[in-house]
């Protein structure tokens, strides 16, 4: 019998399929490159390995190759009749989720986890700033990561990839002590573990440690150059310090080596929302002679995200639309009010909310910004995401409130900023709130 790392059986004859899978499976719960070919060489070995299958579709999906994705995962289920009932279950909770069927395959998640609690590719699915649970549109999805983890914590004892997402969801509702020691004790098990290097960047941003994020990555990142798709992401963290820093030319010079989207080898939802993130950030801290890089970013948006649906990436493209001007965030708005209307708008009005607040900033409006991003403060939180992420609205609202003379209108977010982590930037904006 063929065993996968946790101990679960694999419908395959061939030693081979079955290590190369192991392998696949590893590389993507490490954000490693090189899953892809793992797949492709265990379906070489067994061409009726329907989980290898599942797992080539998990990649293509990753890298939004959605007619692949679905051919892959549609194969895999053809293939599943021959497989264990863990098999099945595990194929169909991520083929729904490949489909867009995200309640689906959160609810078929969590079932299967309470049959299968070691089965970590499902488990995976929910967790992280960009899963099930984070694009939910729920506000409490912080909570409900955590939970999902220590619910199941004994039964993966001090794996790397667990630690490493314990560890990080702890971080994340601001238990930033216990998250990155627990962070800490999964990167040490595996260093090159892309997803526990991204993990420990977020500890340090979130206990405001920008001396040691920056050492941690600037060593971390030549070491592990070219090996994982979390690169540029790791590069944008590292972007953040610079800016908290005050130094935006050091930020921008990070943006166009390693961030900016020409041939860069990485999700393109990373992409996207890294490059428009950083430059609205960029621009809120003064930089100019930003609108060629907005261009670029613009055309890729075009390419992977022509329409509304994945909504992290719609709020994202407000920032680039009301920036490049054009009737683009019009479009948009459209778009997502029709999907609103149809239920299928996860965080709901509050998404449309941020878009119409970025819109009114772009054009100079600062008063209009405040009055739109005000009540949205709260619920900024159902769009997904890290906290790292979302401080973009934040800071967004800050800034309008100090632009329109309004910064005691602030004040009360920026200190709970800074009783959360010191921040050089938010302490100027602090003071420049009480004089106003």
């Amino acid at each position: 019998m063929k065993l996968d790392r946790y101990g679960l059986p694999l419908t395959t004859a061939s030693d081979r399929a079955a290590a190369y899978f192991v392998d696949g499976v590893d590389r993507m719960l490490a954000a490693l490159h090189g899953a892809d070919a793992a797949f492709d060489a265990a379906i070489a070995e067994d061409g009726d390995f329907a989980m290898a299958h599942l797992g080539r579709a998990r990649v293509h999906q990753l890298n939004m190759e959605a007619g692949d994705a679905r051919a892959k995962a549609a194969k895999a289920r053809e293939l599943a009749v021959a497989a264990s009932p863990r098999e099945r279950q595990h194929i169909e909770t991520i083929a729904a989720a490949i489909e867009g069927q995200g309640k689906k395959a959160l609810t078929l998640a969590e079932q299967h986890l309470q049959d299968f609690p070691r089965d970590a590719p499902v488990l995976s699915l929910l967790l992280g700033a960009f899963g099930l649970y984070a694009f939910s549109g729920r506000a409490d999805h912080d909570a409900a990561r955590l939970a999902v983890c220590e619910r199941y914590a004994a039964d993966y004892g001090d794996d790397w990839w667990f630690l490493t997402y314990l560890g990080w969801s702890k971080t994340e509702v601001g238990d930033v002590v216990s998250g990155r020691a627990i962070t800490e004790r999964g990167y040490a098990l595996k260093p090159e573990n892309a997803g526990a290097a991204h993990a420990v960047a977020h500890a340090l941003f979130e206990q405001g440690s920008g001396a040691e994020g920056r050492a941690f990555l600037s060593a971390w990142l030549p070491a592990n150059d070219r090996t994982s798709f979390l690169q540029g992401h790791l590069a944008w963290h590292l972007a953040l310090i610079d800016l908290e820093e005050g130094d935006a030319d050091a930020a921008l010079d990070i943006y166009e080596r390693h961030i900016k989207p020409a041939g860069r080898p990485y999700p393109p939802l990373n992409i996207y929302t890294d490059t428009a993130s950083l430059l609205w950030r960029l621009a809120l801290a003064g930089k100019t002679g930003l609108e060629p890089h907005w261009k670029d970013v613009a055309a890729y948006g075009d390419g992977y995200f022509p329409k509304a649906g994945a909504h992290f990436a719609d709020v994202h493209q407000a920032l680039v639309a009301a920036t490049t001007k054009g009737d683009a965030l019009d479009r948009r708005l459209t778009e997502m009010e029709a999907r609103h209307a149809d239920g299928k708008l996860a965080p709901g009005a509050p998404a449309i909310g941020l878009c119409r607040g970025i819109a009114a900033f772009a054009a100079g409006d600062h008063g209009e910004a405040v009055r739109i991003l005000a009540p949205l403060m709260p619920e900024l939180v159902r769009i997904g995401g890290s906290h790292a992420q979302r401080e973009l609205w934040e800071d967004t609202f800050i800034v309008a409130c100090l632009r329109s003379g309004q910064g005691r209108q602030a004040t009360a977010l920026i200190s709970e900023r800074l009783h959360r982590r010191p921040s050089r930037r938010d302490q100027i904006w602090s003071q420049e709130a009480a004089r106003q």
